[in-house]
């Protein structure tokens, strides 16, 4: 771990945690706060959460447990983080928007405890895939309005949640504003996973030169619907740096600044846009 007590050096340790959430806040908590220790007995600096971690299932029970920002969850987090001196990536939970509406919110807490950033999550899933899957995000979640990048410490990391992936001028928006790292949590589905997962993890860190952290959920949670796990820490050159397996785990990377300034000064995509033709 780093010596300084809020800036990250040009290299540090970032873990993401799999595991598969239900419907019990307490159960899941408690199952969080067991990786984030066993993820800073293995010399984690920032420690991110899948999407939903602290409650997953059916939407009713969702949205009843849906919390005020800060709430019960931020604030056991921000104690884990000042208790170990890290940043968590909050995952996503539901903040309370108004009566059955709510947010699909990402949190970054710092090592001090403090929130540093908020995100909540602009693209909805809302599908239909025949025979396969139906779910439509959008009858209770609102969306986000506002595409967030963050210091942690020295470092400029952007945020967005599973969905996201899909929509690649996100994740360039993000770039451009400077981001070296950009965060994924996410309940991606085995349904659409096994084909698209990987490719568009990869891809997100590949055509933005970044290092990309996705923490998935696995298995299947109390709605029926099963995420696809696979967890995966990408570095600027689409390398997988660690990939979870298929169970509840934590898994860490080394994140190298030094590397990603060399493959953007090797490769300068930035330099070679045409924002004046696109």
């Amino acid at each position: 771990m780093t010596e300084s007590k809020n800036e990250l050096g040009r290299k540090f340790i970032v873990a993401a945690i799999q595991f598969c959430s239900n419907e019990n806040k307490a159960e899941n908590l408690k199952l969080a706060g067991k990786f984030i220790d066993n993820a800073v007995k293995n010399s984690a600096d920032v420690v991110v959460l899948p999407e939903m971690f602290n409650c997953c299932g059916h939407t009713k029970v969702m949205v009843e447990n849906a919390e005020e920002i800060p709430g019960n969850t931020i604030n056991a987090l921000s104690n884990k983080a000042t208790k170990h001196g890290i940043y968590i990536v909050c995952g996503s939970i539901f903040e309370k928007v108004g009566r059955n509406k709510v947010y699909n919110t990402s949190v970054i807490v710092g090592r001090n405890g403090e929130i540093v950033a908020k995100y909540s999550k602009i693209h909805l899933f809302d599908v239909d895939i025949q025979d396969k899957i139906r779910y439509k995000e959008s009858e209770n979640v609102v969306a986000g309005e506002k595409v967030v990048t963050t210091d942690i410490g020295n470092v400029k990391v952007g945020m967005s949640i599973c969905y996201d992936l899909r929509f690649c001028e996100l994740y360039r928006s993000l770039a451009l504003n400077g981001a070296k790292i950009i965060f994924i949590p996410s309940a991606f589905t085995s349904t659409t996973g096994e084909y698209h997962w990987d490719p568009l993890v990869k891809a997100r860190a590949i055509e933005n030169q970044t290092f990309v952290v996705a923490a998935n959920q696995i298995g299947t949670s109390p709605n029926n619907i099963t995420c696809y796990g696979k967890s995966m820490i990408v570095d600027p050159w689409g390398r997988v740096l660690a990939k979870a397996e298929d169970d509840d785990n934590v898994i860490l990377a080394e994140i190298d600044l030094d590397l990603l300034e060399e493959v953007r000064s090797e490769i300068p995509l930035f330099e070679h846009r045409r924002a004046d033709l696109y």
